[in-house]
């Protein structure tokens, strides 16, 4: 699968997970996302990734790196080549890697070995999601279906580290808010609710864009 052309379709999320490691076989494991874990992205929309997200993807056998630091000149494994075993189970995303005998996979993996290394991110575009207005709450973007395009080893979190997780996550949330515009019904208690919806979402943009 190529990247798409349009970068701010790809997203990042990152997250510190309990099983991560770099194995004595040589080998490293872990889960790159788990579900049912609500995370905040960049104070504009809560996130969460359901069960079966990974499903499609995985039975398409998509053509997946495995990197670091999303460094494409750091190539740790690869689906297509059958160095890279993606699996979801009831807990997550599960990733096991036969890292390449060179420098850079020696380094990461005694980085890892000393718990300097301990998060994983995954690129991704999403294909199924459902996003939920909650009252004094922010919205809730429920991931069910994604193309993926790389898992990471990372130093920093993707989104909070790269101005393209920035602009991703503010064109996604963007889109959202255009539909509710365009979806808005002329019924008083849907519109008011609707009204509402978007005067939280408008100002989440306006303040994050200031930043």
């Amino acid at each position: 699968m190529a990247q798409p052309k349009d970068d701010s379709r790809l997203e990042r999320r990152s997250m510190q997970v309990r099983e991560f490691r770099a194995e004595d076989n040589g080998k490293i494991v872990g889960y790159a996302a788990v579900f049912d874990e609500t995370t905040n992205i960049g104070g504009m929309f809560d996130e969460v990734v359901r069960q079966g997200a990974f499903a499609r993807a995985i039975k398409e056998k998509q053509d997946v790196r495995a990197l670091w630091n999303h460094d494409a000149n750091f190539v740790l494994g690869r689906t297509k080549a059958g160095t890279l075993r993606l699996e979801e189970d009831h807990k997550g995303l599960w990733i096991e890697i036969d890292p390449p005998n060179t420098q850079a996979a020696h380094d990461l993996m005694e980085s890892m070995k000393r718990g300097d290394v301990d998060q994983m991110s995954f690129a991704f575009r999403a294909v199924e999601e459902t996003w939920t207005e909650r009252k004094d709450e922010m919205t809730l973007r429920e991931l069910k279906d994604v193309d993926m395009y790389d898992i990471s080893a990372v130093t920093y979190p993707a989104y909070s580290g790269t101005q393209v997780g920035l602009r991703s996550a503010e064109s996604i949330y963007q889109d959202h808010v255009n539909s509710l515009e365009a979806q808005a019904l002329p019924e008083e208690d849907d519109a008011e609710r609707s009204e509402q919806a978007l005067d939280r979402a408008r100002a989440v943009v306006t303040v994050t864009k200031l930043k």
